[in-house]
Order: C-alpha cells, then structure tokens, then sequence
C-alpha cells in the first residue's frame, strides 16, 4: 500500500479531532475506532515526520483507552525518535515506553538513539531518554548504556541527575555487574544536600534493601546522619523503612537509632511520619520497653482519632504489635469490640483480626458465640469474614486450640444455618477432615450431619450444597454410630435430593449404598436371619412400608429411640425405597450419576434374587439361598469397612521415583494447557486406606450420649416433608398435619434470640478476653491424627533469583573492599602486565574502599583521609615492590629445598576461614 498524499497530509485529522469524533460518533464506537485504525495504518508510513508522529500519538491513545494492538508500529516509532525536533522526540519516547518489551524485533535498534540523547546538552531530551530506559532496560541496554548513566550520577543538573539516581535501580536489577561502575558514585549521592536528590538515592537504597539487607549495613552511619539532620518527612519515612529491615541484623544499630526514633515520635507533627515510626518501633524494636510504651501511647491517639483513615492505622498498628505484646490489645479492647460495629468496613476487618489474635484454647468458645452473633447481624460480605476467620483460627496447627470437638462439630453445623453463609467448602474440608482424625467426635459428627440431611429447605441453598455433600459422606462412613440408619435413608434419597449437582448427588446415591449394605448386614448377619424373608414380608405394597417396632419403640416426628430394631419387613420396605427414588436415575445425563445408580440398584436386584423371592421355594432350598445373601453382603460390607484415614500432602514427594521415569520435563506451559481447569483449594486433603479396619461394635448394643439439649427444629422440618412426600417415607403410626410452605433455608428465627443489643455483646466479647485460670475440663482432649511434624501444606518460600544474587554480591565486593571496582568484563580485558601483582592492588582498593565508603559519618574527616591517600599509595607502592624482591629471592633459594618449598606453599594458600557477619565501625560503639 502507498503512502498517504499530500492532500491527506494537509487535511490529517490530529488527536483533538480523533477524540471529538469519537465523543459525537454516530456509527458506533467499534466501528469508528476500527475506521480510525485504517487511518492511522495508512498515515504512520508517511516519509513526513509530522504525519508520522501524529499518527503515532493517535495510537498511543487508542492503545491507552482501549487496549488496541500497537505493536506494528515498532518501528515506526524510532523512525520519528530520529527526529531533530523535541515534539516528535517526546512522542516517539511515549510511543516506545508504552510498546516496547524484551520480545520487541528491534529493540536493539535503540541503543544509538539513547546513547545520543543520554549525551545531549538539552536536559529535557536527557530526560525522556531516562525515562524511557527505565521502562525497557533489559540486559543488553543496560550494560551498553551503563557508562552514560554513570557520567549523568554527577551531572551539574539536578533535573537530570535526580533522573539519573532513579534509573539506576533499573540498571542494577538488569545489570548487576554496572554495581562495581556506579555504586560509589550513588554513595556519594547520599551527602548531596538537594532535597530531590536526596529523596531519590534514599528512595533507590530503600528498594535495594529491601531485597537484601545485610549487603547495605555499612551505609548505615550514613543513613543515621540523614536521619537526624533531614528536614523532609518523606525522606524521613524512607530512611526508617531502611533502619526496619537493618535493625534487626546488628543489635548495636537498634542501641544507637531506636532513641532519634523516640525523638521523632515526640516532636513531629506530621501523622505519616508518626505512623511510620510507630510502625518501625513495633516492628524492630520491640525489645526495647521505653519506645514500645511510647508507640502504643501514640497508637491510641491513633485509636480514639474520629478520622476513621487515622483509626485504621490506629488497628493496624495494634495488630503488628499483637504478636509480640498482647497485653497492648488486652488494654485497647474496648476501641477494639466498638469497631466492630463501625460503618467503614476496613476497620471492621482489621479489629476482627485483632480480635482473633487473643483467641486461646481457652476462650475460644466464648469468642466464637460473640462472632457468631454479629455475624448474624452484620452485612453478607463481613459475615463471611467473620465465619472464615473463624474457621481459620480453630483450625491452625491442626485443631491446635480445639479441646471440645463435639462442639466445634456442632458449631460447624450452627455457622452452616447462618443467613448469608458462603463458607460451605471450607466447612466440608473440615467437616470431613475432623471425621478421619478424631475418632471420638464421630458420634456427634453423624448426629449434626443428620440434622443436615433431614432438612429439606437446606437442599435449595446452592452455597450449603459442599456442606451436604460432606454430611452425606459421613452419614455413609460412620453409619455404625447413628441411631437409625432407616432415617439417613429416607434422607439421602428424599425428592429434592433433584436439586442437588450432579457431584453432590452422586455422593448422596454412594452413601445409600453404604447405609443401605449397613442395615442388610445389621439384620441378616449379626442379627442371625440367614433364613431369608418369611412369604408374609413379600414384594407386594408400597403402602405398607413400615418400621416394625419393638415393645416401647417408634418413629414419631423424626426421633427415634435407640431401641429401634431393623427388621425384615423394615428392609423390603428400604429396598422398595430404593428402586422407586433411584429408578429415574437410569437415564440420568450424568455418567457419575448414572453409574452409582446402577450399582445400587443392581446390588438390589442380586439380593431379591437370591433372598427375597424364596417364600416359593422348599426349605432348604430357602436356606441355601439366605447363606448366599449372607455371603453376598457380608463381601459388600468387607469392601466398605476399611477405615478411611488422612493421607500425609506430602505422601507423593517421598515415593521414589522408578527407574526410567523421566520428570526433568519443563511444565511452564502446563496453565496454559490446562487453564480451563479449577486448581483445588488450598486446604483439600485427601483419603487413604490405613492397615486396620474399623472396630465395629454391634449394632444392638451401641450405646450413644444422649444430647439433652438437643433441638426439635430438625424434627419438624422432616415431619413436614414427611406428609408433603408421603409416598417416599417409611409411615408412622400418628397422624400428623400437612404443612404447605417450606420453612426458608438459614431462617434467623431459628437461630434462637439474636436481638442483643451491641452493649450487650460487647460486654459479652471483654468478660472473653479476660485471662482466665485453664478450666478443669470434663474430659481429655481426644486424640487428633497428626501425619507429620507439620501436618499443613507447605509454603513454598520463594528463593532470590540467581540475578539478584549477583546484585548483592556486587554490593558487598564494593563496601567490604574484597574486589576492583571495574566490572568483571573490564577486567577481563587487562594486560598481562596489569595483572603482575595483583594481590597487592588487590588490597590497596580494598582499604581504599573502606576508607572512602564506610566511615564514621563524619565529612571533614572523610576530605582529611582523601588528602592523606597519595602519600600513603606511594609508601604502599614502596613496600609492595620490597615485598616482591624478598618472595622472588626466598623461592629462589627454596629450590634446593623441595619440602621446605612445600610447606611455605601450604602456608601462602588462603585459610578456609567462613565469611564473618558485616560488622559497622565505631559509629555503634
């Protein structure tokens, strides 16, 4: 395509046309921009460097507002960067800071273009060529360009060397070696008493201490002198964000800065700088009791400010100090309960935190009730904040805290029927994780999944769906310890069960099945009916289905006493239950669905052949066929009763590895192979089959607590579905009134008497926080399955990168003298001559550099050493080239003498001796 004319030249449209007409378009946005962008293609290849940038400047926009490609223009841009104007040279250096990255085709292309600008006379061009460079340096610009930015260190303009201090940071993170070119010169920034210059090199140190503290130790005399003698508050912050990470590397540091601290504390006026120092006593020096009580003082005013971004930090400062003084949150609680209730949601979550941080084994359950309570009142975004805390904190270190699991397990299926509750994963992991830890909770745990399951207006609340799915799981699992597993049955397979995900159905369809093989092997095998069922318990009404009750036992309104037998006319009534709810299934879109289905009702099937369907055979044909259901189900209940225990995250890292399996595969490209798939949470577990089975204890004879303050909500909820769905209930014996509403999923009114006032709670909430003498509990804490040491996933820390690395080392050849000053590149180009005794220079540069990097802070005594250098490099000069003559005339006639040789050769080799910790001169002493 040819360039535009010079009609199109003259009649251009600029970038106030472009926006005007995108403001009155009527064609529609998209298709005025994509109009536009033919435009710009078009006039971007003009040999007019006007037209050209112009239409460069118009893509930067278009780029910026809406994220347009602008890539193609690559080139183009550093055609208009050519340009003598400034203008265009101001839009070029736009155009490339936005586009250009280290895939860029030419980027190398630039260099030129930088090196000529970074040595112009006019500063705003240097300027923009620093800029830009601090957006696109890779290592290659970096290393070329070093030299430039080194002369621009001490450039007489302050515009240019501030620009010039803050590029650096990029330079060393692209470049590490430019450190041994550049890092004396920004040291020497640091006594420049221009403001902006100084705030950029603090800034720059600042960063880099950030990565790797200990390098930058023998700077601090010179910090500590900016610290005192600042009178700017930014820079004043800086440098303490400097003194947080040095500190708690050199404890005569902390002696020496933690009392100019205090004294900023007391004098400064300015709440940024207050803070900051409040922030860095708590998180440095909070050995020191004297600046600890100062910061807390500071940290109330803080606490009763009625600005409420001054009360945030207030909280935030309250709750770095809390890990290490508790006793400063124990004296602020008041402040801490009322933000509870505050408007600002910030404040409501950081009081939360620190409400959490004095949660004890001991209070726990008193802390957890007041939580709950305002988690009821409070709006859907803090009340999941509250719950997760919640869980959380109870569930750190594996339980640590937890000494009553039968009520954390009823406190899960409480906070499960809180309005607004969207926690049902996390309350699934633990729900189940508690089950295959702790044996002794399993009983209360069947009986809270129980409460779960009865309720049908639960089945509608798509946020509980992950907390049914692990009551059925236990229900299926530990179905040894309910007192009726009829009741599971009618629950699992009840009709809203349809409202359920396929996932979660087919959990409920597996524990069926286990509950259903529990009550076959309950009755025809330890009950010792191996007869089969009588002809007068045939397969001929559903009307009928029924539980035969004992002498004093009955199903009435959902409870059942723990004296309900399992009889065989109880089970062809189940099996009934079971072809009818799970027939529909067979067709089932769902193959997880469908499969379990058919499992189940094939299981089904195999039992009425062999068992049910012999009232016509003779006798002992009868009998033969009732030993053989036996078999059957006693092998089915062989399969389900291998306990399921916790199986360690870290089981796979300590399998071995076969022979002949490669894994050195690079796996960088896997997300975006598999980016479609959800990642599992970080708290999933899994499950393994320990060697030992489950201690089954007779059905009969187990004997379970009795909850005496149980409640009666979960009864009514099932005997009004009950009459609502008759036909898919085994029938009682009372008749009772049909309901015709649903009662509404997580209804507050059944969450008992929640009008407290706030007054109220937060008395409630204090009495909590009171240290108290440990309880003399009833009971020992049960035993909780630890796999590791460490039973939680494992953080990977991320580890220094390998460039980051080289920049400390850099920084630390410099300040501890132990290499040249010119880069490894440079040195490497050195004659031989030079390198003729060069352990000598090698120790000269090293006490130079001491001399004229670390020293006591003291700038007059600094100009002293620099004058008195060039007597002392001669007289060192002196006697390096004495040293010479004396080891060359000793090898000499050490020739003669092969051992003695040896020995000398073994004492001149450098000692092994490890590195000692950087240790700051007498600034600290």
């Amino acid at each position: 395509m040819s360039g535009p004319s010079l009609m199109d030249s003259l009649f251009q449209r600029t970038l106030e046309d472009l926006i005007k007409g995108l403001r009155q378009q009527l064609i529609g946005e998209q298709a005025f921009i994509s109009k536009a962008l033919e435009e710009i293609r078009k006039e971007i290849k003009s040999t007019d460097l006007s037209t050209k940038s112009t239409a460069l400047l118009k893509l930067c926009y278009l780029s910026n507002l809406h994220f347009h490609d602008m890539s193609f223009a690559a080139f183009h841009a550093l055609e208009v960067l050519s340009s003598p104007r400034f203008p265009h040279k101001k839009i070029a250096y736009h155009a490339i800071s936005l586009s250009f990255h280290d895939s860029t085709p030419v980027l190398l292309l630039i260099t030129n273009h930088l090196r000529k600008d970074l040595t112009s006379t006019n500063e705003f061009e240097v300027s923009l060529s620093l800029q830009c460079l601090s957006r696109i340096a890779n290592v290659d610009l970096a290393r070329d360009l070093t030299p430039e930015v080194f002369t621009l260190l001490s450039s007489n303009k302050l515009y240019v060397r501030k620009r010039a201090v803050a590029v650096v940071l990029r330079v060393f993170e692209k470049y590490p070696d430019s450190v041994r070119v550049c890092f004396k010169r920004l040291v020497e920034n640091l006594e420049n008493y221009d403001p902006q210059i100084l705030s950029a090199v603090v800034g720059v140190f600042s960063e880099l201490a950030c990565k790797d503290p200990r390098s930058y130790l023998p700077l601090a005399p010179e910090f500590y002198k900016i610290l005192v003698d600042s009178k700017s508050n930014w820079i004043s912050i800086k440098v303490l964000k400097i003194f947080a990470k040095l500190a708690p590397l050199e404890p005569r540091l902390a002696n020496r800065v933690v009392e100019p601290i205090c004294d900023l504390m007391r004098k400064t006026g300015a709440k940024s700088l207050l803070f900051e120092c409040v922030r860095t006593v708590v998180t440095s020096f909070s050995e020191y009791e004297s600046a600890v009580r100062l910061a807390v003082e500071k940290i109330r005013e803080f606490l009763v400010d009625e600005d409420p971004n001054l009360k945030y930090l207030g909280l935030h400062a309250l709750s770095i100090v809390a890990s290490k003084h508790l006793w400063v949150v124990s004296e602020n609680k008041e402040v801490v309960i009322k933000s509870l209730s505050d408007p600002d949601p910030n404040i409501k979550i950081e009081s939360l935190r620190l409400v959490m941080a004095m949660v004890s084994e001991h209070n726990v359950a008193e802390i957890s009730k007041v939580l709950v309570n305002y988690a009821l009142k409070s709006d859907p975004l803090f009340c999941n904040e509250i719950l997760g805390s919640i869980l959380s904190t109870c569930s750190r270190n594996v339980y640590e805290i937890i000494v009553d699991f039968d009520w954390y397990v009823s406190l899960l299926g409480e906070m499960s029927r809180i309005p607004h509750c969207q926690m049902g994963e996390e309350i699934e992991n633990q729900f189940i994780d508690i089950g295959l830890r702790v044996k002794d909770v399993r009983p209360e745990l069947v009986r809270v999944a129980r409460d779960l399951l009865i309720d049908p207006a639960l089945l509608g609340n798509s946020f509980l769906h992950r907390v049914l799915s692990a009551a059925a799981w236990v229900s299926g699992e530990y179905v040894e310890f309910s007192r009726n597993p009829l009741e599971f049955m009618e629950a699992l397979l009840q009709p809203r069960t349809s409202l359920l995900p396929p996932s979660i159905m087919a959990i409920y369809i597996q524990s069926a099945f286990k509950v259903l093989v529990f009550c076959l092997h309950t009755c025809f095998v330890r009950g010792g009916s191996t007869a089969g069922v009588p002809a007068s318990a045939s397969y001929e009404s559903f009307d009928d289905l029924s539980v035969e009750n004992g002498a004093d036992s009955t199903v009435a309104h959902g409870q059942t006493c723990t004296s309900a037998p399992i009889t065989n006319e109880s089970i062809v009534n189940l099996l009934k239950l079971v072809e009818l709810a799970l027939s529909p299934l067979l067709g089932s879109h769902d193959v997880e669905v469908q499969e379990r289905a058919r499992n189940l009702l094939g299981f089904v099937d195999l039992i009425k052949l062999e068992a049910l369907n012999s009232s016509g055979q003779e006798e002992n044909d009868s009998e033969r066929k009732g030993v053989e259901a036996t078999k059957i189900i006693r092998l089915v209940h062989d399969a389900f009763s291998k306990e399921l225990g916790p199986v360690s995250l870290t089981a796979q890292g300590k399998v071995p590895v076969p022979d002949g399996l490669t894994l050195n595969e690079n796996l960088g490209d896997l997300e975006t192979i598999c980016g479609d798939i959800e990642l599992p949470s970080s708290n999933t577990f899994s499950f393994g089959y320990p060697s030992e089975e489950k201690d089954v204890s007779s059905f009969s004879n187990l004997q379970i607590k009795e909850d005496s303050g149980q409640s009666n909500e979960s009864t009514s909820l099932l005997a009004e579905h009950r009459k609502r769905h008759g036909l898919y209930y085994l029938p009682s014996g009372k008749s009772e009134v049909i309901s015709n509403d649903y009662p509404p999923a997580n209804d507050p009114a059944l969450q008992g008497d929640n009008n407290d006032n706030a007054s109220d709670l937060v008395k409630l909430t204090a009495e909590s926080l009171v240290p108290k003498r440990k309880p003399n509990h009833s009971k020992p804490r049960p035993v909780v399955v630890k796999l590791d040491e460490v039973d939680e996933k494992p953080v990977a820390v991320k580890q220094l990168e390998s460039r980051d690395d080289s920049l400390s080392g850099a920084v630390r050849d410099i300040l501890f003298g132990s290499e040249d000053i010119l880069p490894t590149s440079s040195r490497s180009n050195l004659p031989n001559s030079n390198r003729k005794g060069k352990k000598k220079q090698h120790m000269i540069t090293q006490v130079e550099s001491k001399e004229n990097v670390v020293d006591d802070g003291n700038s007059s005594s600094r100009r002293r050493k620099d004058h008195s250098h060039g007597k002392e490099r001669r007289h060192r000069k002196k006697n390096a080239e004495e040293r010479n003559e004396t080891d060359r005339k000793e090898k000499e006639s050490s020739s003669n003498h092969p051992r003695r040789h040896k020995s000398r050769q073994r004492a001149e080799e450098p000692l092994k001796v490890p590195p000692q910790t950087s240790v700051i001169p007498d600034f600290l002493l």
